[in-house]
């Protein structure tokens, strides 16, 4: 067979891979958000795999036992690798799931047929990894993969030999032989689980064996940095990765690892490396969506990509307003903390090296239309959102140069004595957000260097503490336990149930924090509450005070707490016992009822005070802010 490659965009990719699988009996389920939501596990979603995690732990999906799906991902242990031609923070996972349904033999030759029949890749420069066996934990070598994937490249007229590997650096003393193309790793490489190798595996957790597939770009040479001979899990760039079958089928218990009753297949596929292998290139830079960036880029700097000593440049730009685009149209805003504190870096980053480039006063606000144009169809909600992204990245640039102007008279003067601490250094981050990465840059021309190690303890002493008021958003809130904020922990019940009567069940708890001082609830509204919404809510919430009704505790079945309509974060994972706390004389007639490990006051008229909302102002997009006090 003759393999003619066509160029193809990310449109037609994506919508190919969702209608090849909904031919083999898939379901077509929406990308979710890259915010969790309400997991406090992680920030971002990085993996279509994530949002799937009680399924694959055995809930039935609506949907049923076959799922197909594009999903956006942002991975932010990357930032610091942008800049190469393949790693991106942001990305999209095409993915198709199996739970409880087919197994290797139909998994393995979906993805192979998908990729040599409808993109119609030459089969010849695909290979593959296979698990080999680990002799710890006393898991077999997969080959039954193996075999599997000898047949399929023999149905293509290819005689597929397999080698047994150990790790990484015995593959890059032997290299590839002639003929092979199938390489068995150990676990670093070829084993999934949440907590990485076997061994690692707490009780009950899930794993098995994967397989991953690779493309060869054989016009790369092999950089002996990265070893003295090339293979496929090789970092050189010769090889990428586009492909990781994961087959789902052991648990670990006390007896060591034994064979889950559900076996389950999660396979995740990078959609922009599928296009770059369509366009043999190995730069995922010059695909549609990317590519359009870079060459307006161009046009505003008056620059040229292909200049070496400026392509990085450009790549970090081009993925950090990506990253920042599809962020913010998720509803998150740039900020000092948590996922916020991600896009004031990307934009921040980006602003550099837009500065580089020569491309200044709000440069790259130009970049979101161009981009969104790509992605209009597959996600209409984020373009809808283009005017609102705009006029956000605007205000951070704007923003930032501020504050490069005054952190850069605060530097100045450190620097007048020689040296830079790492003291020093922080308070220039913390006070004028001025990054660790600048700061670098800047005393490097004058031949100073900063103490890093005394600048990350500072960092990490900052990172706990925003940490620990992360969690507790998931903890009722909580700052502490004296009486005052115990009061405010159960008005917080008292204003939820009372915002879902004025303004509809839609509403739902994003998050909480409570002080003596005052309350604070961010929960899900499109718009800002008017004056006599606001008076109602307070008005219900004083009426409840002055009722006096108890609060009262009681653990129950998770099954018969949802039965209650009990309120609780959608997502969040809960034990098969749940703690409820109820505001009322019974459970049934409660005027509030929510889970929640506690601790309350015993009844409201403990309440001490009229409660008032102080303020009602927009967090992020859909997002709304209540800050309130009993005064």
């Amino acid at each position: 067979m003759l393999y003619t490659v066509f160029s193809m965009t990310t449109a037609e990719i994506r919508q190919k891979f969702l209608k090849y699988y909904e031919e083999q009996g898939h379901k077509v389920i929406p990308s979710a958000p890259l915010v969790p939501e309400n997991d406090p596990t992680t920030l971002f979603t990085g993996s279509g795999m994530q949002p799937l995690v009680p399924y694959l732990l055995g809930e039935p999906h609506p949907q049923g036992k076959r799922l197909v799906n594009s999903q956006k991902s942002f991975r932010s242990q990357d930032i610091d690798d942008i800049g190469d031609n393949r790693h991106t923070t942001f990305f999209e996972m095409l993915g198709n799931w199996s739970l409880g349904d087919y197994f290797k033999q139909e998994q393995l030759p979906f993805v192979f047929n998908f990729l040599t029949e409808e993109l119609n890749i030459d089969p010849k420069k695909l290979f593959v990894t296979v698990f080999r066996g680990d002799e710890k934990t006393g898991i077999e070598k997969d080959t039954e993969s193996i075999e599997l994937w000898k047949n399929l490249f023999k149905e293509k007229g290819i005689e597929a030999l397999d080698t047994d590997l150990i790790n990484e650096e015995e593959a890059g003393k032997r290299g590839v032989k002639a003929g092979e193309r199938i390489f068995a790793y150990d676990t670093k490489k070829n084993w999934w689980s949440r907590s990485g190798v076997p061994e690692k595996m707490p009780f009950g957790e899930p794993g098995g064996p994967d397989s991953e597939i690779f493309y060869e770009f054989d016009f790369v040479v092999h950089d002996n940095k990265f070893g003295e001979n090339c293979h496929p899990n090789c970092d050189c760039g010769r090889f990428l990765e586009i492909g990781n079958s994961v087959f789902m089928e052991y648990w670990r218990s006390e007896k060591g690892f034994e064979k889950l009753p559900q076996k389950n297949v999660d396979f995740g596929g990078g959609l922009e490396r599928f296009v770059a292998i369509t366009e043999n290139t190995n730069d995922i830079f010059q695909i549609d969506t990317l590519k359009g960036i870079i060459e307006t880029l161009e046009k505003l700097s008056g620059k040229n990509y292909k200049d070496e000593s400026l392509t990085p440049a450009f790549r970090i730009i081009a993925d950090h307003v990506r990253s920042s685009v599809f962020l913010i149209g998720d509803g998150v805003l740039p900020s000092n903390s948590e996922q916020g504190y991600f896009v004031r870096r990307l934009l921040r980053r980006a602003i550099r090296f837009s500065d580089k480039l020569g491309i200044e006063n709000s440069g790259l606000s130009e970049l979101v239309s161009p981009l969104l144009e790509f992605y209009k169809d597959a996600y209409p909600e984020t373009f809808d959102k283009k005017a609102f992204i705009v006029e956000e990245i605007k205000k951070e640039e704007e923003k930032f140069r501020k504050t490069l102007r005054d952190g850069q008279k605060e530097l100045s003067k450190r620097l007048e004595k020689g040296n830079l601490s790492g003291e020093d250094a922080f308070l220039l981050f913390s006070t004028y957000g001025f990054p660790v990465e600048i700061t670098e840059e800047i005393a490097k021309e004058k031949g100073i260097s900063i103490d890093k190690e005394s600048f990350n303890s500072e960092f990490k002493k900052h990172q706990d503490l925003s940490r620990a008021g992360s969690e507790q958003k998931f903890k009722g809130g909580l700052g502490d336990t004296s009486e005052k904020s115990l009061q405010y922990h159960t008005a917080t019940h008292l204003l939820q149930q009372a915002l879902r009567d004025v303004l509809g069940h839609t509403v739902s708890q994003k998050g909480s924090n409570i002080t003596p001082e005052r309350l604070r609830l961010d929960f899900a509204f499109e718009r800002k509450m008017t004056d006599e919404e606001k008076k109602r809510v307070e008005e219900i919430v004083n009426q409840k005070i002055n009722e006096a009704l108890p609060v009262q505790n009681i653990v129950m079945s998770k099954e018969n707490a949802e039965e209650t309509g009990a309120l609780h974060f959608f997502g969040e994972k809960y034990g098969d016992q749940v703690s409820i706390y109820f505001v009322g004389k019974d459970l049934a007639t409660a005027f509030s009822k929510e889970y929640c490990g506690g601790p309350h006051v015993k009844n409201t008229s403990e309440l001490i005070g009229t409660f008032k909302i102080a303020k009602e102002e927009a967090v992020s997009a859909g997002v709304r802010r209540i800050k309130a006090v009993l005064e």
